[in-house]
C-alpha cells in the first residue's frame, strides 16, 4: 500500500520529512507513531493508517513532500506488494508497455512538475509519454530551488533514490557559486553572503523547523511594510490587582497568574474597539478578521512558536491564564497540535521577562 503525506490543513501546502521512526523491514501496527513530519506551522507525528511490514522509505528524511506526495509502502497482510517481479500480463494494453522500465515508486511520487496546491494528489503516470520521464523526477520543491536560481537540473547528478536529484543536491550547488569567484557587478550589490566558516567560526545547521521560520520570517520582512511607535503606561493599578489576587488564584487555579493575561485581555478588548488592527493586507485589499484570535510568541528548544488563543475576547482573564499555560507547557514539550498554531490574527510578544524595555519583532506572516 503506498503511504502519503496526508493533507492537515488548507494552509499547508509541503512538509519536510525529518525522522523516520519505523525502519524498512520493521513490522508497523496501525496507529503506530511512523514518522515525523515539519512544516511552516508545527512539528507532528504521523501515525501509520494500516497495519503491515515497512517495505519501502521514499521521502529520505530532511526532504521536502507536497501533502499528498508519496513517502512510503507498506505491505498490508493478505495484500499484493505494490511493486512484483512477476513477468507482465500475457496481453498488456498498449499504454503499459512502457511501465517496466518507466515507472518506479520514484517516478510517481515526482509526477507533479508544477508546484502541488492543497489537495495535492498523486495520479498515475501510465499516459504520459517516456519521453519526459526524467522531468518527472524532479520535486516540486527541486524545480523552485532550481528557477530561482537559474540552475540547469540536467547537469546535476542526484545523490537520491534510483538517482533522482533532491533538494539538497541543488543547494550543493547554490553553495558552490557562492563560494567561487564571481565577475565586479556592473552595478553596486551586496555582498554574496559566504557558506563556508571560517577558521574561528562554526556552522551550525538548521533543524528543518528553524529553516521554516527563518523563510517565513524573511517573507515577513520583505512582504509586509513594517513601523513602529512606543506610548507608556502607568500600570500601577494592575501591579496592585495582581498582588492582591495572586495568592488566591494560585491556590484555585494551580498556575501562577502573571501579566500575560492582563495584556492579552486588553489587546483583545482594544481590537474589538478598533477592529481595523484585527486585519491583514490581501495584496488589493485589507482583510478584516471577524474572530479575534491572539497569538502569543514562545521560546522553545526547536524555535520561536506562536500558538494562539483563539476567540480570546470571549475569555475571562482567569480562562487566558490556563489557555496560556496549557499552550506554553505543550510548546515547550512539542505536543502543539496543527490546530494550535493555526488562525492567528493579532500577536503578542513577550520579552519584558528577558529585561526588555522595548523590541520590534517581526510581522507573524501574513
Amino acid at each position: 500500500m503506498k503511504i502519503e503525506l496526508p493533507q492537515v490543513g488548507e494552509s499547508v501546502t509541503e512538509g519536510v520529512i525529518g525522522k523516520w521512526l519505523k525502519t524498512v523491514g520493521e513490522r508497523v501496527e496501525k496507529f503506530d507513531p511512523l514518522v515525523e513530519v515539519v512544516t511552516d506551522k508545527v512539528n507532528m507525528e504521523m501515525p501509520s493508517p494500516v497495519t503491515g511490514i515497512l517495505t519501502a522509505i521514499i521521502a529520505q528524511e530532511g526532504e521536502t513532500v507536497p501533502m499528498g506526495g508519496l513517502i512510503a509502502e507498506i505491505e498490508v497482510e493478505g495484500e499484493e506488494p505494490a511493486m512484483t517481479s512477476t513477468p507482465e500480463p500475457a496481453t498488456p494494453s498498449p499504454v503499459e508497455k512502457p511501465q517496466p522500465s518507466a515507472v518506479s515508486r520514484t517516478g510517481e511520487l515526482l509526477k507533479d512538475v508544477a508546484p502541488v496546491g492543497p489537495t495535492g494528489g498523486i495520479l498515475p503516470m501510465e499516459s504520459s509519454p517516456p519521453a519526459s520521464s526524467e522531468r518527472k523526477r524532479y520535486s516540486p520543491a527541486v524545480l523552485r530551488l532550481a528557477d530561482e536560481h537559474n540552475i540547469d537540473l540536467s547537469h546535476i547528478e542526484g545523490t537520491g533514490m534510483n538517482g533522482r536529484i533532491t533538494r539538497k543536491d541543488v543547494q550543493q550547488v547554490i553553495d558552490q557559486r557562492v563560494d567561487a569567484p564571481e565577475p565586479a557587478p556592473a552595478a553596486p550589490q551586496a555582498p554574496p553572503v559566504p557558506t563556508a566558516p571560517g577558521a574561528d567560526e562554526e556552522r551550525v545547521p538548521l533543524t528543518p523547523i528553524r529553516r521554516l521560520i527563518a523563510e517565513n520570517m524573511v517573507k515577513s520582512a520583505t512582504q509586509i511594510p513594517q513601523a513602529w511607535t512606543t506610548v507608556e503606561v502607568d500600570v500601577s493599578g494592575l501591579i496592585l490587582r495582581r498582588q492582591a489576587v495572586r495568592a488566591d488564584f494560585q491556590e484555585r487555579e494551580g498556575i501562577n497568574i502573571t501579566y500575560l493575561p492582563f495584556v492579552i485581555k486588553a489587546v483583545a478588548e482594544s481590537l474589538k474597539e478598533n477592529p481595523l488592527l484585527n486585519s491583514s493586507w490581501g495584496g488589493d485589499s485589507i482583510i478584516l478578521k471577524r474572530r479575534i484570535n491572539i497569538g502569543i510568541a514562545i521560546a522553545t528548544s526547536e524555535g520561536l512558536m506562536v500558538p494562539v488563543i483563539h476567540d480570546a475576547d470571549t475569555l475571562s482573564i482567569a480562562g487566558i491564564a490556563r489557555r496560556v499555560h496549557d499552550l506554553i507547557e505543550r510548546a515547550r514539550q512539542g505536543r502543539l497540535r496543527l490546530e494550535d498554531v493555526q488562525g492567528g490574527t493579532f500577536t503578542v510578544n513577550n520579552t519584558g521577562v528577558l529585561g526588555s524595555v522595548e523590541s520590534m519583532p517581526l510581522v507573524n506572516y501574513p
